[in-house]
């Protein structure tokens, strides 16, 4: 009995890993799209110009995402933001 309980839990667990898992890759591949979209001049950069047309919550975050001041975020900077 007590086995069937402790592999109950694991198959619960590895279903709510594999559900997250899902979820975040999910998250990433639209992140992925609306970037590409959004790069008008396709230079893996969005400035702010960019982001208020194609990715206005970003563009709403401009300045946290891009914390080195640069006048641009990456793909890379907007997936950290969308993790926190």
């Amino acid at each position: 009995m007590k086995l069937q309980i402790q592999f109950a839990l694991l198959a619960a667990a590895l279903s709510v890993m594999t559900h997250t898992a899902h979820a975040e890759s999910f998250r990433d591949r639209q992140i992925d799209e609306r970037f590409a979209a959004a790069d008008k001049n396709n230079d893996g950069k969005l400035t702010l110009d960019e982001a208020r047309a194609g990715m206005p919550r970003v563009a709403d975050n401009f300045d946290k995402i891009d914390s080195q001041k640069r006048g641009y975020v990456t793909l890379e900077q907007i997936k950290a933001a969308a993790d926190k």
